[in-house]
């Protein structure tokens, strides 16, 4: 738990990153994260150099720590420096920092529109729209491959853009939720499995893996309480080993199931067709349901926030010795 802090304070703070983020959404000038990124880029582009084989995996690892580890040393130490001088000011600015880090409004702003433009029948605007936000073909994508794509993206982002972030901030604070959207960004941008990545991504794709093991979890799970609990649960149990990443496997698969839809199958990349595993049961996705994607998005946090406000006030009643 956040050290120095009560668990109210805690919960509290957690509350004021998920309003700050809803009220003012995405940072329109600077976004830290879109800095960070350039950042990792130019560190990418000179530690990734040279032959294939151990160096490569070395490589990556340096990578990682030059381009996480000096964000987060410094978050912290500023954040300590801040709490000393005053208390309310160290508070404001872990709740500033988890704004930052958040991405539940983006995610809504992100994938309504597309809803919006399929509903309304506008094929190439909602082709256009998927195509910022998920990195499969959409050129000759239909309205069902459209609305599946968005919901898939909105299940998974539950999870790597909103719960991650809300338990790292819970464990660690504003530098815990950093250090969690920083290597989530990093595998993002490196833990490909292809020639230039395979080796060099590996520090990034692990990491992540390791950072979401827990999160990840515990968003299918509440997927299966706040949705088709008997779908989802049924649908984690068989479907999550066979897709692809550990992570994402279990949050997708109770996600799918508790919305009643059949997603994954095949989709296209790079100009050819892939086909994953399924996940979920039922009809395919609609445009409609890109909406209730987010819905349970925005439920799976608000039941987190409550939970850990209940968690405070049973703690709070408790004798102390």
């Amino acid at each position: 738990m956040l050290s120095g802090l009560t668990l109210s304070a805690v919960a509290l703070l957690m509350l004021a990153g998920v309003v700050l983020d809803w009220l003012l959404g995405e940072p329109r000038r600077f976004h830290p994260l879109v800095g960070f990124g350039r950042i990792a880029g130019l560190i990418e582009q000179q530690c990734n150099r040279g032959g294939a084989g151990v160096s490569s995996y070395l490589r990556g690892v340096i990578g990682w720590v030059l381009a996480v580890l000096p964000l987060v040393v410094l978050t912290g130490a500023a954040l300590h420096a801040a709490t000393q001088a005053h208390s309310l000011l160290g508070m404001a600015l872990h709740a500033l920092l988890l704004y930052f880090c958040i991405g539940l409004r983006s995610l809504r702003d992100h994938m309504l529109p597309i809803a919006a433009a399929l509903a309304a029948g506008q094929l190439g605007l909602a082709r256009e729209l998927t195509s910022r936000i998920v990195s499969r073909d959409t050129a000759r994508a239909n309205d069902s491959d459209l609305a599946k794509a968005a919901v898939e993206s909105t299940l998974e982002n539950g999870n790597d853009a909103v719960f991650g972030t809300l338990f790292w901030f819970a464990v660690a604070g504003g530098p815990g939720a950093l250090l969690f959207r920083l290597a989530n960004t990093l595998d993002a941008m490196w833990g490909y499995r292809n020639a230039r990545f395979l080796r060099y991504g590996w520090m990034a794709a692990r990491t992540d893996d390791a950072l979401n093991w827990i999160p990840a979890r515990l968003t299918a799970l509440s997927y299966m309480l706040l949705g088709d609990g008997r779908r989802a649960r049924q649908c984690w149990r068989t479907q999550a080993a066979a897709w692809p990443s550990p992570n994402a496997g279990p949050v997708m698969s109770s996600g799918a199931g508790a919305l009643g839809l059949a997603l994954g199958g095949t989709a296209e990349y790079d100009g050819a067709v892939e086909t994953r595993p399924p996940l979920g049961t039922g009809r395919p996705a609609e445009a409609d349901d890109i909406g209730r994607a987010w819905r349970l998005v925005g439920r799976t946090t608000l039941l987190w926030i409550a939970v850990l406000g209940c968690l405070a006030i049973l703690n709070e009643r408790m004798p102390h010795a």
